[in-house]
């Protein structure tokens, strides 16, 4: 559900902002979901751990729904952001439970081929979405791109009440109420620094500031949200950071590949979706096999091997993405890019999951999609500063112009000169947001090279929890 979102968002937006106008707010409305969902993973990350997966994950799928609901019905661009964040903070709770409840249910070998299938769901939907959302768009209206998630949401409300059973201890515990606020505080500033295009150093030193005071709480207090104890271990560091940087080059290109191909190739809502749709078919089935190699080869082959042709992906798309260009060849870097992280992404779960015990699994996860989350929501953030600036970039010409280029127009009713500074801003800002996204995918290659060598543990998990 949270995949089918985000690629049927990707694909809409464009018309989405043609409608409501705002494309100078058109980052925030995938920044805000990600800010809200990268401040919420760790913390319910660790309520998982101390009072069980289902009520946490039955919470947030509410959430979600609430939001998404409340998202089709947005009267302007401001509403819209507003409610993607409570999207946001439901999809902080469902991404990171239900990848630790694999983790808690079944072995190394198992989990890996499971982790394998949860890639193939996740790219079906996304295949699914970017056409679903180019259909979507174009025969009914861009508010229903939110609506398809609630019979999909209480559906899986029902099957998780009935079939998913755990047995917790419970005992009494507190919560980090005070690292929980500081990380709110420090992550919103830096996404604002990431984001904002004339002074960042505020809202930069803000962050640098809340951030060191949330570590020194969290060596402190005795049930920290992320406990500075599981980045002792060397593998969920390189994981953490690999992570972050990948999800940077991830969400923007998923974010401004669409953007690129509607608003300077000319194309249709449909033909922009079906950008992302080669990387949600290479990204599923290098997890899946993936998840068979594991075991055999070990974490770092797939993981160093995959960051590389991702790397090499991004790199061929900052090259090759220009005006004219034929929309197979993006389509090719983007299939490319996906089965790169197909292979990565799936062994630094894994391998984060490994690393620690069941009770631990679900803040080490979510440690994990917490980092993934950050950076993506600060990757897209920056890419919407560099945008901005670009399209401000002549006073005379009003930003709000650039709403008509996403147009089934395409800027018709623009003067020459208008449409031609436009297009110009638009393809260089674009331009700089491409080689941003491979640069991100080189150092997370880069990084890949310090993760350990170490084997897979064939070890069976602990079943505290179980489908029954």
């Amino acid at each position: 559900m949270a995949a089918l979102e985000m690629t049927v968002v990707s694909t809409a937006m464009p018309t989405v902002v043609s409608d409501l106008g705002g494309i100078e707010h058109y980052a925030w409305v995938f920044t805000a979901y990600m800010l809200a969902s990268t401040i919420t993973v760790p913390i319910f990350g660790k309520l998982a751990d101390l009072y069980g997966r289902k009520p946490i994950l039955l919470f947030g799928i509410g959430l979600f729904l609430v939001g998404s609901v409340a998202s089709g019905l947005s009267p302007t661009m401001e509403w819209l952001i507003a409610f993607r964040t409570l999207q946001g903070l439901g999809a902080g709770a469902m991404q990171p439970i239900t990848l630790t409840v694999v983790g808690d249910i079944y072995n190394l070998q198992e989990r890996a081929r499971v982790q394998g299938v949860f890639s193939g769901v996740w790219g079906l939907s996304g295949l699914l979405g970017p056409l679903a959302g180019g259909f979507i768009v174009q025969w009914l209206s861009w508010h229903w791109i939110f609506y398809i998630n609630v019979p999909v949401g209480l559906a899986t409300v029902v099957l998780i009440i009935i079939f998913f059973h755990e047995d917790i201890q419970k005992q009494p515990h507190t919560l980090d109420i005070a690292g929980a606020v500081l990380l709110a505080v420090g992550v919103v500033a830096l996404l604002l620094g990431a984001q904002t295009t004339g002074s960042r150093w505020l809202p930069l030193g803000v962050a640098a500031v809340v951030l060191t005071g949330f570590v020194l709480v969290e060596r402190r207090v005795k049930e920290p949200v992320i406990p500075p104890s599981i980045f002792a271990i060397r593998s969920i560091v390189i994981a953490s950071v690999a992570s972050a940087l990948f999800s940077a080059a991830m969400f923007g290109a998923t974010t401004y590949v669409p953007l690129f191909v509607q608003g300077v190739l000319g194309g249709t809502a449909t033909e922009a979706g079906g950008m992302i749709t080669p990387m949600l078919v290479g990204w599923p089935v290098c997890s899946l096999i993936a998840g068979r190699l594991l075991v055999k080869v070990g974490f770092r082959p797939l993981i160093v091997g995959g960051l590389g042709l991702a790397g090499f992906a991004t790199v061929a798309m900052a090259l090759l993405l220009k005006p004219g260009v034929p929309l197979v060849l993006p389509g090719l870097a983007m299939g490319l890019f996906g089965m790169g992280l197909g292979f990565a992404a799936t062994a630094l779960l894994i391998a984060v999951q490994t690393s620690v015990g069941w009770e631990m699994r679900g803040v080490a996860t979510a440690s994990n999609m917490f980092f993934r989350t950050v950076g993506g929501a600060v990757g897209v953030g920056a890419m919407g500063g560099v945008l901005v600036a670009r399209l401000t970039a002549n006073p005379e010409v009003p930003v709000s112009a650039a709403n008509a280029l996403l147009g089934p127009e395409h800027g018709r009713g623009l003067s020459a000169e208008v449409l031609q500074q436009l297009s110009g801003f638009l393809t260089e800002g674009l331009a700089t947001n491409f080689w941003i996204i491979a640069a991100a995918a080189v150092l997370a290659f880069g990084f890949s090279f310090f993760f350990p060598r170490v084997k897979p543990s064939g070890a069976p998990a602990p079943s505290e929890a179980a489908m029954h």
